[in-house]
């Protein structure tokens, strides 16, 4: 008979590790270039701004996942305080968001393999899944591992970027663009070069940059000792948020003028290139195709396992919820690395528009449990105060943060509005949310005819 329960077989390096990939991915990456193009170096500001509201976020998660040791996902902590209805909606869109974020990634491994063969797209886009499948019905420590390795190449990268960065600044070496100065950060059009209505539209690609670092909560259920892993995971969040994205793309801004960097281009890439290194895009390209190959794993996981939760709960098909021999839920592996490979399809009905589309729903979806994460904090402060009172891992500021980031939400679901490029995404992400109330109600209504026929 299967197993029934997930297997804690992550290590310590493995989740810190994992808190390192989810703060680093094709956001900082590639998205940075237009987030630079539309606020300029004020830039710098709005990955500040959401990296706190972020990490007050994760501070609530880990004191609500310490709380209770049942606890195995945040829809967990959803149904114990918003209901079972809040816990459906929550765990089928997180399972939305991260479908379509693997969507996105894995088509991006197929863009990212024909820099060097000249073949169809979604040719690599499929088999970097089946690959990634297999890896992933072996064991939860094969995802650790690589997740370990996938995370560490982009540290690297990041290290040796900074580090060239600051020699320049001491030497002030010249580039085609320029001497590399620290005055480039104010000296074309000062930090603000766009007005504050550029630095707002900005807003929506950091928040994607910062996708997927609440998979530290999702991977609890699964590491050997969550009472010191996850709150170490936690507390080092602001260092990397400092040091791999403000200091980063401090760095970029010094070597490159904001006016110098493309859209459409990694600023990576041109540092590099200015640099003198030849073979700095065929390296940025390997970086670049290990982060989406690392977000579409984490995609894998994180899917599979909300599958796995919401059948335990009775909120998805019971064959969700069984685990093969190597207590992986296969069956809900299966279902999201199927449903994913629809992004091969995607690439190629809608390649100008599908990336962009879908990284924005993904955004606001991921507004939306962030947002159920700090409203269920403040239930669980204000109705289980025993519990808050011996937790040894409290979140600071409470529940006065938790108003103020929620706040900073609605003002950026505004200001996604307000834009032309991402209110169509905006206007149909809502239609998500009817289906699963629909959904919900009608499921609802059957288990009640049931009762009455027995």
């Amino acid at each position: 008979m299967a197993q029934q329960e997930l297997k804690r077989d992550l290590k310590n390096r493995h989740v810190q590790l994992i808190a390192i990939g989810g703060t680093i991915g094709t956001g900082l990456f590639l998205g940075s270039g237009k987030a630079i193009q539309l606020a300029g170096p004020s830039i710098i500001f709005a990955y500040l701004i959401v990296g706190i509201a972020v990490f007050f976020v994760m501070r609530a998660l880990g004191e609500l996942l310490l709380s209770k040791a049942g606890y195995q996902s945040f829809t967990d902590i959803a149904e114990d305080y918003l209901g079972p209805r809040a816990a459906f909606i929550t765990g089928w869109t997180y399972w939305f968001c991260w479908i379509m974020v693997a969507m996105a990634d894995v088509i991006a491994v197929g863009v990212y393999i024909q820099y060097w063969f000249d073949i169809p797209q979604w040719v690599p886009a499929i088999i970097s899944l089946i690959i990634l499948l297999g890896l992933n019905l072996l064991t939860v420590k094969l995802f650790g591992e690589l997740e370990f390795w996938f995370a560490l190449i982009k540290v690297i990268t990041i290290l040796v970027l900074i580090g060239i960065g600051v020699i320049l600044l001491v030497m002030g070496f010249k580039t085609d663009a320029g001497t590399v100065t620290i005055q480039n950060l104010w000296e074309h059009g000062g930090l603000f070069p766009n007005g504050i209505s550029g630095f707002l539209l900005s807003f929506q690609m950091v928040v994607f940059a910062y996708v997927g670092v609440e998979l530290v909560g999702v991977s609890a259920a699964e590491t050997s000792n969550p009472e010191k892993n996850i709150p170490s995971a936690i507390n080092k969040i602001p260092a990397r948020i400092l040091f791999f994205y403000v200091g980063a793309l401090i760095i970029l801004l010094c070597v490159n003028p904001w006016t110098q960097l493309n859209a459409a281009e990694s600023p990576f890439v041109k540092t590099f290139s200015l640099v003198g290194v030849p073979i700095a895009a065929g390296i940025i390209n390997f970086v670049v195709l290990t982060s989406a190959a690392s977000a579409c794993n984490s995609g894998l996981f994180s899917t599979s396992r909300i599958l796995f939760n919401l059948s335990k709960n009775n909120q998805a098909p019971s064959n969700f919820a069984k685990l093969n021999r190597n207590y992986v839920p296969s069956n809900a592996l299966w279902t999201s690395t199927l449903v994913v490979s629809v992004g091969a399809l995607l690439s190629k009905l809608i390649p100008a528009q599908a990336f962009g589309i879908v990284t924005t729903i993904s955004a606001i979806c991921f507004i939306w449990v962030w947002g159920v994460i700090l409203i269920c904090h403040i239930k669980y402060k204000k109705t289980r105060p025993q519990l808050h009172a011996k937790s040894t891992f409290k979140a600071p500021f409470t529940p006065f943060i938790n108003y103020a980031v929620l706040t900073l939400f609605a003002m950026i679901l505004i200001i996604m509005l307000a834009a032309e490029e991402t209110r169509p995404s905006l206007l149909l992400t809502p239609l998500w949310f009817i289906l699963l109330f629909i959904l919900y109600s009608n499921r609802g209504k059957k288990e009640k005819d049931i009762k009455l026929s027995a």
